[in-house]
């Protein structure tokens, strides 16, 4: 079995709405120099050696991500 990892993040030209939440909070908790934050999803597939990276850019594509507003990319973890 390995780990294959689906990250999915917005776009960057998409406002993220937590992303800003999360900075305002931090500056408000004293944490200066933080401009931005970007948050995404992380998605973990225990696969085994017949799922290839075409398999998962599929599973990705159609239901992970939504690509008109998110971009994804795909590792794969060591076992």
């Amino acid at each position: 079995m390995a780990k294959v990892v689906v990250h999915v993040m917005p776009k960057a030209e998409i406002l993220d709405p937590q992303g800003q939440a999360i900075v305002g909070a931090l500056g408000r908790l004293g944490y200066k120099g933080i401009s931005d934050v970007r948050q995404g999803k992380r998605f973990e597939l225990e696969v085994d050696d017949s799922v290839t990276d075409e398999t998962v850019a599929e599973i990705a594509e159609s239901l992970l991500a939504n690509t008109v507003i998110e971009d994804w990319s795909v590792s794969r973890e060591p076992s």
